[in-house]
């Protein structure tokens, strides 16, 4: 029907390869499909795209809690009533598809959009390369996404509500969001955010005021997620020279990755901002 977005996501490469095999891969292409490679159990947000606000997506997949894909309506069908609802423009059953398909008033909606674009527009203010604050240091490794921002609360989907459930799943740091203070840097180990792609895990902290975070590495999602979203986040070997301790004051330059301890009174270098990181964070964003 116009206006319905086919997409087609196998389950897995096994499925995919028979598909390609079968020709079905040509004719969803020639149909207008949206083809992805396999994914996980079919979730198309998590490979072609999630939902926007308003849309409504009927899907053979097996998840459709509350934010999972995006922020419309996900409803869970049989392959047979999902074609049939692609067909007609709306959701039906393959025993019920109307020899007209629903049509769409496209120009209010590219109408609705436009204005949406508008208020959406981002002033292009000067965000500062030096900031100062106070330095949560948390020693662990491999502190990963489920640990910063745990999957029971996926269906919360207004960023400000986020802040408060940052580090309730890591062992001994349960009351970070309440002890944590606007201003507060974060510093910890290797592979910080490693597993599932997550955002609520780099908004939560934007939500509570955090304005960095340092570890040794990232998960290379995580940190996609963080440089694209302006979120500070830096790389360091060592902080020995600083002498860095929990509660100390420091003053970071995210331009030249210059470190001041003025709890203690010393200096270290960390790895600073590459050229795209620092044009995404001036720019509030990757988008």
């Amino acid at each position: 029907a116009p206006g319905v977005v086919l997409k087609i996501v196998p389950s897995t490469d096994e499925i995919w390869q028979q598909c390609l095999d079968e020709g079905l891969i040509r004719i969803f292409k020639d149909a207008g499909a949206l083809l992805s490679n396999a994914g996980c159990a079919g979730c198309a947000a998590g490979q072609v795209g999630q939902n926007g606000p308003g849309e409504v997506t009927i899907s053979t997949g097996n998840r459709n809690f509350p934010g999972k894909q995006g922020k419309g309506e996900v409803y869970l069908a049989s392959p047979a009533s999902v074609a049939a609802s692609a067909v007609a423009g709306y959701i039906t059953t393959e025993d019920d598809i109307p020899k007209v398909p629903a049509n769409f008033d496209f120009a209010l909606r590219a109408d609705e959009m436009k204005l949406a674009a508008k208020q959406h527009e981002k002033t292009h203010e000067t965000r500062p390369l030096t900031i100062k604050g106070r330095v949560w240091v948390i020693p662990q490794d491999d502190i990963d996404t489920d640990m910063i921002y745990h999957n029971r609360y996926l269906q919360i989907t207004d960023p400000e509500e986020m802040g408060q459930y940052i580090f309730d799943n890591l062992k001994g740091y349960e009351d970070f969001a309440k002890k944590c203070k606007r201003g507060d840097i974060v510093i910890v180990g290797k592979n910080f955010g490693s597993g599932s792609s997550r955002q609520q895990a780099v908004d939560g902290f934007k939500t509570l005021g955090v304005q960095a975070i340092l570890a040794e590495s990232y998960g290379a999602i995580y940190e996609r997620n963080a440089i694209n979203a302006a979120f500070p986040i830096l790389t360091y070997e060592t902080l020995e020279k600083a002498g860095v301790e929990n509660g100390d004051e420091i003053e970071l330059n995210f331009e030249t990755g210059e470190l001041k301890n003025q709890s203690k009174g010393r200096f270290t270098n960390i790895e600073p901002f590459s050229e795209v990181q620092l044009e995404i964070y001036q720019n509030g964003g990757l988008f």
